[in-house]
Order: C-alpha cells, then sequence, then structure tokens
C-alpha cells in the first residue's frame, strides 16, 4: 500500500488475480454504496456491469434525439424548398410528396444519429483525455494481461479513504494503492492544436471559391463536377436504341397505369364505362385495366377460333353496341367554343374544311390530283353525324382513334381540347340550320342588318352579273351579224 501527501489523491484501486474475486469485489463495493467506480479487465467480462451497479446508459436516447432532429430537418428542408420557396413538379409528383421526400429524411436520419452517437459517446466519457491518474501505478499495466482491478474514485459521496482500504482488504485483494496525481501533461499537444487549425483554414478555401464564383463573372468554361450528369446520353423520341428488343427509344405507356387526374374513364373515352360493363363485363374491365393490344388481340383471335362460324345473321358491330356519351361532359362556354374553334382549324380544316363541308385544302388537292386511293372526308353536315345518331362520345372517339384512313388523334390533341372540337362540331352543325330566332335579342338587330347587307350586295352582285351577260350576248350576236355573208 502507497501513501503520499504531496500531491493530489484520485481514489483508491485494488487489485484481483480471478474473474471470480473480481466479481465479488464489484458487487461489495455495489453493496457499500458506491457510485463512481470502474472495473478493469483484460477481457470483457460477462455482468460486471449488473455487479458494480452501472446504470445503463444515456447514449440510446442521445442517438434517438438526433435521429429524429435529422428526419425532421430532412422532411422540413424539402417541403420549404420544393413546396414553398421554389415549387417544382418532379416526375408528375405533387409539390409535397411525403413518399419521395423518405430518402433524403433517411439519409439525414443515420447522418444525424450517427454524429450523436460519436460526439454523445465522447461527451458521456469525458473524452478527449490526454492522462489518467490510474496510468500512474506500473502494476496498472498487468490489467491487459492477467489482472484485475477495481477502482472507487475520491469525488464519491461516500469516500473515506481508510473505509474503503478495508472494504478492499475484505474482498482479498493483495495489493491495494492509492491513485495520486498524475504527473504527465494535461493539456492539448500543440501539433493537434496546430493541425485541427490547419485543416480548418483548408476547409475554408472551397467555400470562398464557391462564393467568388457567385459574385463574378468568368470567360472560361464551366467547370463540369458531374460530367455525366451534365451531358448524360439521351435520346431523342424518333430515335433508335439498342436498350430494348422493339428498338424504340420512345417507350410507350406502362400498361395499366393512369396519369395523375385522369381517373374519370367516361371523360378519358367518350364511354360510358358502367353502362358497358353491364352488356360488356370483360371489355369494360380491359378498359380499365388498359390492357395492352397485343393481349387484347389475343383474346380476341381465342374467342374468334372458338365461335361458331356458321352463324347466320351478322352481330352488330362494336361501334354500334359501345354505349357512348350522348352529351359533352364539359361544360359549354365561349372559352371552350373558341377554343375548339382554334384545334379544329389547326388539326381538322385541312381536310373537312373550315366550315366542316368536307372539302379542305387536301382533299382539293388530292382530287385535282385524281388520287386514285384517296377517300374523301365526310361532311360534318351529313345528318349521320349530328347529335341524334352520332354520339358525342362516339365523335369524340373518332377524334382520339381514327376512324377508316383518319388517323387518331389521341397522342397530338389533349383530351379537354378534343372535347372542345366535339363542341365546337356541334356549333358548326346547328349554324347551318339556324333562324333569327335563336340569335339572342339583344344582337338580333344588328344581325338582321347585317343580313339585309349580305343580300342587297348579292343581289347587286347577280345584276352585275347578269347584266355583264347580257351585254356579252349583246356584242356576240352583233359580231355574228356584222360578218359578211359568203
Amino acid at each position: 500500500m502507497s501513501e503520499t501527501t504531496d500531491k493530489k489523491v484520485h481514489g483508491i484501486a485494488a487489485e484481483y488475480t480471478s474473474v471470480d474475486t473480481l466479481m465479488d469485489a464489484c458487487r461489495r463495493v455495489r453493496d457499500a454504496g458506491y457510485t463512481k467506480t470502474d472495473a478493469f479487465a483484460p477481457f470483457a467480462v460477462h455482468g460486471i456491469d449488473k455487479a458494480l451497479g452501472i446504470k445503463p446508459t444515456k447514449l440510446p436516447w442521445i442517438v434517438l434525439a438526433c435521429g429524429l432532429t435529422g428526419t425532421l430537418t430532412g422532411l422540413c428542408m424539402q417541403i420549404w424548398m420544393n413546396g414553398i420557396d421554389y415549387p417544382y413538379i418532379i416526375s408528375g409528383k405533387p409539390y409535397i410528396s411525403l413518399p419521395a421526400f423518405i430518402p433524403v429524411a433517411f439519409e439525414l436520419t443515420i447522418l444525424f444519429a450517427s454524429f450523436g452517437a460519436f460526439f454523445g459517446m465522447w461527451a458521456l466519457n469525458g473524452l478527449p483525455k490526454f492522462s489518467n491518474p490510474v496510468f500512474t501505478d506500473p502494476r496498472f499495466d498487468r490489467v491487459t494481461d492477467d489482472r484485475f482491478f477495481v477502482y472507487v474514485d475520491a469525488s464519491d459521496a461516500r469516500y473515506d479513504r481508510a473505509g474503503v482500504e478495508k472494504l478492499f482488504s475484505e474482498t482479498g485483494s493483495e495489493y491495494i494503492t492509492t491513485v495520486m496525481e498524475d504527473d504527465s501533461p494535461k493539456k492539448v499537444p500543440k501539433f493537434i492544436i496546430t493541425s485541427w487549425m490547419v485543416m480548418v483554414a483548408l476547409s475554408i478555401i472551397p467555400l470562398l471559391i464557391v462564393l467568388k464564383m457567385r459574385v463574378t463573372n468568368s470567360s472560361s468554361p464551366r467547370f463540369h463536377i458531374f460530367y455525366d450528369m451534365d451531358f448524360s446520353p439521351s435520346k431523342d423520341a424518333q430515335q433508335n436504341t439498342t436498350l430494348f428488343a422493339d428498338a424504340r427509344a420512345m417507350r410507350p405507356d406502362v400498361p395499366g397505369t393512369v396519369a395523375r387526374g385522369q381517373m374519370d374513364l367516361n371523360y378519358q373515352t367518350g364511354i360510358d364505362i358502367d353502362a358497358l360493363a353491364k352488356i360488356d363485363g370483360p371489355r369494360a374491365a380491359m378498359l380499365v385495366r388498359a390492357l395492352d393490344d397485343a393481349e387484347a388481340k389475343a383474346d380476341s383471335a381465342a374467342k374468334s377460333d372458338g365461335a361458331p362460324k356458321a352463324a347466320a345473321s351478322p352481330a352488330p358491330g362494336v361501334m354500334d353496341t359501345t354505349p357512348w356519351l350522348g352529351e359533352n361532359p364539359s361544360e359549354l362556354t365561349a372559352a371552350l367554343l373558341e377554343k375548339g374553334q382554334q384545334q379544329f382549324g389547326i388539326y381538322c380544316s385541312v381536310c373537312h374544311g373550315m366550315n366542316g363541308g368536307g372539302n379542305g385544302l387536301v382533299n382539293r388537292r388530292a382530287q385535282k390530283i385524281l388520287a386514285g386511293t384517296w377517300v374523301p372526308p365526310s361532311s360534318l353536315h351529313q345528318d349521320s353525324l349530328y347529335a341524334g345518331k352520332y354520339p358525342d362520345g362516339k365523335l369524340f372517339n373518332t377524334i382520339s382513334n381514327g376512324i377508316r384512313k383518319m388517323p387518331g388523334y389521341a397522342s397530338q390533341i389533349k383530351v379537354e381540347d378534343r372535347w372542345a372540337i366535339v363542341a365546337y362540331v356541334r356549333a358548326l352543325q346547328k349554324s347551318q340550320n339556324a333562324s333569327i330566332d335563336l340569335v339572342p335579342a339583344s344582337k338580333k338587330k344588328a344581325i338582321e342588318k347585317q343580313q339585309a347587307a349580305v343580300q342587297q350586295k348579292l343581289k347587286e352582285q347577280a345584276e352585275a352579273e347578269k347584266k355583264a351577260a347580257e351585254e356579252s350576248a349583246a356584242k356576240a350576236a352583233k359580231a355574228e351579224s356584222d360578218k359578211p355573208s359568203a
């Protein structure tokens, strides 16, 4: 047992030669009410924390708090950036999309929890320590070999030097030592401080470079940190690619998917889906599930092979049995008709003509060159295309999917614009049989005045043409009479 009064006493340590004596000493120290204690062994001893009365560490709670802080930081950062400060639609998702925010929130959760575990452990253990008074005794070095030590700190509330030494003596320890002040330096070595300051200074350089770039202009080309992201390989819509078996760079829609906000199938197809489900369930299911064309054709072929070929009476066609929407689902407004007029002029008038009479520029050109395979477009004013015989949904379907040689325009014209065209076509048809009684009273006089002016102009043109014809005929007769007789 060593004693001295010149240095500060930090505590008392006792040496043991076996695990059993160590565990017994730990229990005695715990039962004696000491709390600021520690045990040292060359290997991990199961149950020593319970024997010494060590309470569970607070580190898990620190890690949990830091992890939750990281989660909230990630979510709040993305909500602010993507939903409030700079709203930006990514892949059709809403501005605030929690499922899309999970990856970043998860990463920050792990990062903050890791920091909490690392720095929390340092704080709870009082690290870093550059000296430990226990190391002043050379016999303590055997704690890494074949000896065990129990230590009672002098700052413990129940600490009494004589009492602790007596307790250790009763536990069978053959070596009890007083832990004195360590003579080794307690200050942080200067080279560590210097290295830390150099690292801090170096870490500021990239920040200063970024700040300089933000406030200055440069004639040099941009430095691409992620070159493959700035110049990622991509294909245009009509180009070929070796990535897919069909060599198409433009990929079709995934079967069964519906774009956000397009779940109204009646509006999308022009068909009353509920009515169709009652008369043709499989076909309605096919539309709802948006099966691909190949599967639909396969089913159709299988049904046709199994059907009796000797059926006498022809079955009505699909176009005749489909429950089309009878009325345009869009609200009929002046803006809708103007939109329909615009879209009709762009896509429809080249064949059907601006008035829908079926004599557009393409049709006139085909007739001029006597194109043998040309199928003249229908006049939209023929009786079979009026709303009573040709429902609005059917007309919408024709615009979307085409008919005979007319191609479908679903990929070129948006759904709402196709319904606008339907509304405008109905307006065109009504205009052919409209009477002056349909004109609002406020505009009736102006229309009648304009009508009278047009009729007067037409009358004058007819009289002028008649007069010109009579004069031409008179000149021809006079010229004939002035010819010398043979």
